[in-house]
C-alpha cells in the first residue's frame, strides 16, 4: 500500500493534476487555517457555531471547502475564537530573482 506522500508524488508527475493542485492551494490554506484555529481553541464546530451565530452546517461546509467565506464571515469566526484575523500578501519566491533577495 502506498503512503499519501508516495501517492502525491506520483500524481504530481501529471502536469494537469499538478496545475489543478496548485490552483486550489489558496482555498486549502484558508480551510486549514480555520480548522487549525478552531482546534487550537479546543472548540467543536457546534461550540464555534454557538459563539458566532453561524449555523453549524455552514461551518461544516466551510471546513469541507464546499463554500467560500467572505472576509466578514472570517472576521466573525475570528471573533468567536477570540482571535485576530490577519490577511497578507507575500511575494512569490523565484529562485535567483533580485526581488526575493532583499
Amino acid at each position: 500500500m502506498k503512503s499519501i506522500n508516495e501517492y502525491m508524488a506520483e500524481q504530481m508527475r501529471d502536469p494537469e493534476f499538478a496545475k489543478a493542485y496548485e490552483e486550489i492551494q489558496p482555498e486549502m490554506a484558508v480551510i486549514r487555517a480555520i480548522i487549525d484555529a478552531r482546534t487550537s481553541r479546543n472548540l467543536t464546530q457546534k461550540e464555534l457555531s454557538e459563539r458566532t451565530g453561524i449555523a453549524h452546517t455552514e461551518i461544516s461546509k466551510l471546513e469541507r471547502g464546499t463554500i467560500n467565506p467572505s472576509i466578514k464571515l472570517l472576521q466573525r469566526l475570528a471573533d468567536g475564537m477570540d482571535m485576530v484575523l490577519n490577511v497578507s500578501f507575500t511575494p512569490k519566491s523565484v529562485p535567483g530573482s533580485a526581488k526575493t533577495a532583499k
